[in-house]
Order: C-alpha cells, then structure tokens, then sequence
C-alpha cells in the first residue's frame, strides 16, 4: 500500500505520528487540564518538551520510513542528498539571514499600532538572535523541513506541477499543527478561531517562496531550514524587542502574513508560476502524471 500510494502514506504518518505524541501535551495543563500533570520547562517554556518529540516523530520519520519502504537504498541516498546539500553560494545564505528578517519587520506597517511605539532592538536580543537561530535550526527546522520539502515537495512538484504541487503542501503543512491550537503554543486552549485559519492560509504563500528557493538552489534542503528557523526567530526574540506595544500573537501573525504573501506575488510574477523549475521541466509534467496513472492501473488492488 506504501509503495501504491507514497504520498498519502508520507502524509498520514507525518500526521498521525505528530498527533498521537502531542495528544498527552494537549491534554495536559498546557492544553485543555484534561490531565492534572504539568510538562517540565526548557528555556522557561514546556513547548520544548511537549512539542519536540512530535515534530520529529511526524515528517521526519514518515520520510524515512516511507522513502524506505517505497525506493530503498537509492531513495534514500537522494534524500540524504538533498538534506546536506549545503553549497548553494554564500549569497543565498545571506539574503536568507538579512532578508527575512527585514521583510518581516517592514511588514510591520500593516499592523496597527506597531510603528507608533517602535524600539530599537534590545542588546540581549541582537545578541541571543545567532544562538537561537542555531536552536531553532535543530528544534524546527531539521524536525520538519526533512520530510515536507525534502520528501513530499518534489514529488508532488512532479505530480501536479510547482504552484498546485506547493499550494496542497502548504495546506497539510499548516494542518498538521492545528492540534497545536489548543496548547500554549498556538496559544491555546481558549485561541480565537481566526488564529489557525491565518496561519493555515499563510502557510501557502510561504511555501511557495519556499518552493522558489529550493528549486533555484538545485534542491538545497540546508537554505530551507535556514529560512524556516530565521522565520521563526525573528519573530520570537526580535519582533517583541522592536514592536513592545502591539499584542504578541496578533502582531507577528498579521505581519509574516503579509510578508508572505507580497513575497508569494514577486516569485510568481518574476518566475511565471515556474517557481524557479525549468521550462524542461514543466513541460515533463504532464508526461509524469500520465506515467504514474498507467503504474497505478498495474498495480494490484489489496482487498
């Protein structure tokens, strides 16, 4: 069945796998209080503990075992190298770092408030920002940028082509963390309703620039993390120490939305919906969905 329908397996393990190791963490006194035990705190947070055996049991594990299973050895060399294909030129590697972090605090012009009580950045902040994007780099990112880019990206780029193949990833990405709104960290148990609906919708436009980056990259997963964790740190040890005034969760949600989203309109302008694939490569598309329709009609069913 693995080896039938890959992608559907990748995507119910990398779920189902998350799910089931949060479920205690939702239930605890970090979520609903269903049960009266408290998770032991890491950098003042419980999120590290609760949140961290998930994410890496989910995407990352469901890539392995899912590569394994349906491609062996040679599948999972090409995963592996995707995964340490650290040289891509030092210029993505910068524009990731500076750019980010830029964008995502210019966007803070949208959001009411912010510019009205502006501050510059505090010297714990600009001095932690390194070590906890390395943080953010072995906590976040390798846990999940393995399995949804590594794994799932090019095959459903090859499927469905680069816009279409990145908008259904972008929206099982986004899904996948919804039981997360019901803990501390999505801000839960009692989060606003629109609060997961945002993060789902702006899951896709971030994807798509993702998708841009690692099909100009030559499918350089490292710049993908790098882009995920600064995502990620900018908002937690920056955008407090810059925007004190505006509401913690509000802010920042609003803010990477919009950053999202204009930078989602360049790459598809700028590329013409390739998102950085050849015009080859487009163009094989159709023959690859005709080629996986004639391997499925020979498989045979399980009943």
């Amino acid at each position: 069945m693995i080896r039938r329908r890959p992608l559907v397996a990748f995507f119910s393990l990398a779920m189902g796998l998350s799910w089931l190791l949060w479920l205690p963490y939702v239930l605890s006194n970090s979520g609903l209080g269903v049960l009266d035990f408290d998770y032991p705190k890491v950098l003042g947070l419980t999120q590290l503990v609760g949140v961290m055996p998930g994410a890496y049991a989910g995407p990352l594990s469901a890539a392995f075992l899912v590569t394994a299973i349906a491609e062996g050895r040679p599948g999972l060399r090409a995963w592996r190298r995707r995964l340490t294909h650290w040289r891509v030129g030092w210029r993505w590697y910068l524009a990731v770092l500076v750019g980010v972090p830029a964008a995502l605090l210019v966007s803070a012009l949208v959001v009411p408030g912010a510019w009205a009580g502006i501050a510059v950045p505090s010297v714990m902040a600009l001095a932690v920002y390194l070590p906890l994007l390395a943080v953010q780099m072995v906590t976040t990112a390798a846990a999940e940028e393995p399995g949804w880019r590594d794994y799932a990206l090019p095959r459903l780029q090859r499927r469905y082509g680069p816009v279409q193949g990145t908008v259904v990833l972008g929206v099982m990405w986004g899904v996948s963390h919804l039981l997360l709104f019901l803990t501390k960290w999505g801000g839960g148990p009692g989060v606003a309703w629109w609060h997961p609906v945002v993060f789902v919708a702006t899951c896709v436009p971030l994807s798509l620039v993702m998708t841009w980056l690692f099909n100009r990259t030559s499918r350089g997963l490292p710049l993908i993390m790098v882009f995920h964790a600064s995502i990620n740190n900018t908002m937690s040890v920056v955008w407090t120490s810059v925007f004190p005034g505006v509401h913690p969760e509000y802010g920042p949600t609003l803010a990477t939305s919009v950053a999202a989203s204009v930078g989602a309109a360049a790459v598809l302008l700028a590329t013409r919906g390739r998102l950085g694939m050849s015009v080859a490569e487009v163009d094989e598309i159709p023959a690859e969905r005709a080629s996986t329709a004639e391997h499925r009609s020979k498989v045979p069913a399980l009943v």
